[in-house]
């Protein structure tokens, strides 16, 4: 660990024991959750995935009047954990704000598209890309493509041929698009 980086004190919940951490991670991290903000920076798989619905199940409990901010940097990833993720934010009480930054392709955009309608932004430099992904059955498919119906308001036929050939959009096109309602202002 670098020099002046704090080790701080911490006991988890119902040991006696106390383990030195990194304070600076540390309190990063918590300060980060007790704001709401979290992150998905990586390739969706199972871990992340369930971390992020335990955090959003636990934040949900603890205040569920509160909005929660997810920041979405991903290049995509597994279907089941993402759907997990989608699923989640329809279920929690708090009104999920959705925010790309950097790129949201194929299950991140996805998640991106899950936000609350009038609450999913994008940065001007993000960029989204749709696809249908591999893996998937049909019936997966289907569902797939009926929540990019409902979410954005397209008709099906256009929901379809866009993820079927990869469409790369930018942030205003992505808006245009109705998988985000608002582009940041530089």
């Amino acid at each position: 660990m670098p020099i002046g980086v704090p080790k701080v004190p911490f006991r988890n919940p119902g040991e006696d024991d106390i383990s030195w951490i990194d304070g600076y991670n540390f309190i990063l991290i918590n300060r980060l959750y007790r704001e709401r903000l979290l992150f998905l920076g990586q390739e969706v798989e199972s871990e992340i995935s369930n971390q992020l619905i335990g955090l959003m199940i636990y934040l949900s409990i603890e205040d569920e009047n509160k909005d929660l901010y997810f920041f979405i940097n991903s290049p995509g990833g597994w279907v089941l954990p993402g759907i997990a993720i989608y699923d989640t934010m329809q279920f929690v009480p708090p009104e999920v704000h959705t925010i790309c930054l950097g790129l949201a392709a194929s299950m991140g955009s996805f998640i991106l598209v899950g936000g609350t309608i009038t609450k999913r932004l994008a940065f001007p430099h993000a960029c989204r890309r749709i696809c249908h992904g591999s893996g998937r059955t049909t019936e997966t498919a289907r569902n797939h493509h009926k929540v990019y119906v409902q979410r954005t308001g397209k008709p099906l036929w256009v929901v379809s041929e866009d993820l079927e050939r990869d469409v790369f959009m930018s942030a205003t096109e992505a808006q245009t698009h109705g998988i985000v309602d608002l582009v940041a202002v530089q």
